[in-house]
């Protein structure tokens, strides 16, 4: 009887657990989306004019 009580138990505190893990979870996943700004998309590669003869430019 106390064991069928206990597993019981566990099964409740581990369900209560997981509800508030999800919660907790996508709630902050969620949180603030709209106050995020894109940062500004530049190229892979930065290339710079060639100068002539191939040095760089001042």
């Amino acid at each position: 009887m106390v064991k069928r009580l206990e597993q019981v138990a566990a099964l409740v505190v581990a369900a209560g657990l997981a509800i508030v893990s999800y919660w907790l979870f996508f709630s902050w996943a969620q949180g603030g989306r709209e106050l995020r700004q894109t940062p500004p998309q530049r190229p892979a590669i930065q290339t710079e004019p060639a100068a002539p003869g191939g040095g760089r430019l001042p």
